[in-house]
């Protein structure tokens, strides 16, 4: 590939967050598309499909927790020069979350009614959430997987293989939600269930392709030797960086949560309107999350190098971009959110009361991903 023409220590933070920004915006595509094709097929599937994912999000903060401690240390290492430990760090990441997945996964899918039940989902979407619960719930052990590895493919300065994978992965969803919930050439249409399999299918082989990338390309020495025996002081590193790293994120989805809570007491509209609604917001905070993602790798291989002046002084140029960049986008959505919200219903009710929510934007979401 071509990054390999590239010393990716000298990368600027632009060069790093580009590719990341498109890979992010396409795995928004990703949730959006889902959402977009869903509300074809009824709202109340968009509601059972939106509360469930707010319960997987859940667990992949727990992920989120070694793949950030991870992504820390690999840059660091990386800027140190210290290979050794890069692999070290990234096999204890990978063996730790693929554990920590498979017992999530046999969680979600054996208690997924129950954590359903909690959330006060409406009796009349209970199986059609449940149906997309035991798909994707049962399977984010291969999400914890795709987490880990894109982070250690970004972390070595290959954050454009990252980006074409996932350009991938959003075709492959897309073609699957179509085949599945408009059934051309007489295959069943599957409605929740198709489109939990589509999501659950393009994730497994962006996770073998990025795996095949990095063994071939971007490490070919890697080993899982370095676990025997295992090595626990890198573990404990990679818990201690990675949970306030993920705390931001902890918190915020158990806000969430504790709406969607309260939300689902109000109906299967409600609902609706609130998944609607969320999915546009996430465009807002699009380019503070690519340019804070952009610096951390940055920041991470100047603080390797022991360059701590010039890693303060990119953190805040980094900051005053995100916060005006964020701040406009608000305002845009804002302005044009009734126009939006049409291109997932065309019930009134719901339209009006999405636009209401998004006045608030403007207030909350510029400084929300910038701590």
């Amino acid at each position: 590939m071509s990054d390999n023409k590239t010393d990716r220590n000298k990368l600027t933070v632009f060069a790093l967050t580009w590719p990341i920004m498109i890979e992010i915006f396409l795995h928004m595509l990703l949730g959006n598309a889902d959402t977009l094709m869903l509300s074809q097929y009824s709202d109340e599937a968009v509601a059972a499909v939106g509360v469930t994912n707010q319960i997987v999000g859940m667990v992949i903060i727990m992920f989120g927790i070694i793949a950030a401690g991870t992504g820390i240390l690999v840059a660091q290492y990386l800027g140190a020069k210290q290979k050794k430990m890069v692999s070290e760090v990234t096999a204890v990441a990978l063996t730790v979350n693929l554990v920590v997945g498979l017992v999530m996964s046999c969680m979600l899918f054996v208690f997924g009614a129950t954590f359903l039940h909690l959330m006060k989902l409406p009796v009349e979407l209970m199986d059609t959430a449940l149906s997309y619960m035991r798909i994707v719930g049962g399977l984010c052990f291969v999400q914890a997987l795709l987490m880990t590895m894109t982070t250690v493919i970004r972390n070595h300065g290959w954050m454009k293989a990252t980006m074409y994978v996932t350009i991938g992965v959003n075709i492959l969803n897309v073609i699957g939600n179509y085949v599945f919930i408009f059934g051309p050439w007489g295959i069943p249409i599957l409605g929740v269930k198709g489109v939990a399999l589509s999501t659950a299918f393009s994730r497994m082989i962006g996770l073998l392709i990025l795996t095949g990338i990095y063994l071939k390309k971007v490490n070919p020495d890697f080993s899982l030797k370095v676990l025997f025996p295992f090595p626990k002081e890198t573990f404990m590193k990679v818990i201690k960086i990675g949970l306030p790293a993920a705390g931001e994120h902890f918190s915020y989805n158990s806000s969430q949560i504790m709406i969607t809570y309260f939300i689902a007491t109000l109906g299967a509209q409600a609902l609706t309107t609130k998944v609607y609604v969320q999915n546009i917001m996430m465009f807002i905070y699009l380019f503070a999350l690519a340019i804070g993602q952009g610096t951390q790798i940055k920041v991470g291989h100047l603080v390797g190098a022991g360059e701590n002046e010039e890693a303060y002084k990119t953190c805040l140029t980094s900051f005053k971009a995100a916060i005006i960049i964020s701040t406009g986008m608000a305002m845009m959505i804002t302005l044009f959110g009734s126009r939006l919200l049409s291109l997932f219903t065309d019930n009134p009710a719901i339209i009006l009361l999405g636009s209401s929510i998004l006045l608030v934007t403007i207030v909350l979401e510029p400084g929300k991903h910038l701590i």
